[in-house]
């Protein structure tokens, strides 16, 4: 009758609804959108890396990072922020140092990318990681390979006679101090404070006062 109240338990309710669901859902749309999902568009790219030639099928979202831990199993580049802010992910492209996780790897089509594992081996050490040793630059160690790709960099930079700006002149050649090269490293965090071991290792390979 019209005067009697409709009366439904949660439970019901809750059968109700997940049957209407089920019902509602449409099996041609579902393959869709699972065919979609398979169908990513991937791109080859190809890069030198470490001195060898790689070749990579990558979804164009993957980063350089990515690209360098989760397919070439190059491991050493830390995943840090992730947002370009903290320097773990540095490495060296083209003989320039760049955020690894801002960058996608599908931009690097005939690059040459130097990860810490390509400047040396634990035989054969690179200066700078002897001098890292030597000096102690490092305590828990997470952001080390950025830390050193990111100071051979930097030796370059000045080397090559790319201002920044602890230069009071800019038309002057910079010279590797301990102000230009703590400038040129700001970029680079080490949450542990191992800075001024860093500074002492840096100025060591470049011969110069820390």
């Amino acid at each position: 009758m019209a005067s009697e109240t409709f009366q439904l338990s949660r439970r019901e309710m809750l059968v109700t609804s997940a049957t209407t669901a089920a019902v509602s859902a449409i099996p041609g749309e579902t393959a869709d959108a699972a065919s979609a999902v398979k169908a990513v568009t991937t791109y080859k790219v190809a890069m030198t890396v470490n001195g060898k030639p790689r070749a990579l099928t990558l979804d164009p979202r993957t980063t350089l990072l990515d690209a360098m831990r989760e397919h070439l199993h190059l491991t050493g580049t830390k995943k840090g922020c992730d947002h370009g802010q903290c320097g773990a992910c540095t490495v060296i492209v083209n003989g320039e140092r760049i955020n690894a996780c801002l960058s996608l790897a599908v931009q690097h089509e005939g690059d040459a990318v130097t990860t810490i594992e390509g400047l040396g081996t634990p035989e054969r050490l690179h200066p700078m990681q002897a001098a890292f040793v030597k000096h102690d630059g490092y305590q828990c160690g997470y952001c080390t390979p950025g830390q050193i790709c990111s100071a051979v960099s930097v030796l370059e930079e000045i080397r090559r006679g790319i201002p920044s700006h602890a230069q009071a002149d800019l038309m002057a050649s910079p010279q590797p101090t301990g102000a230009e090269m703590r400038e040129r490293m700001s970029g680079n965090i080490c949450r542990c404070g191992a800075y001024s071991n860093i500074a002492e290792a840096m100025a060591d390979v470049a011969g110069a006062r820390a």
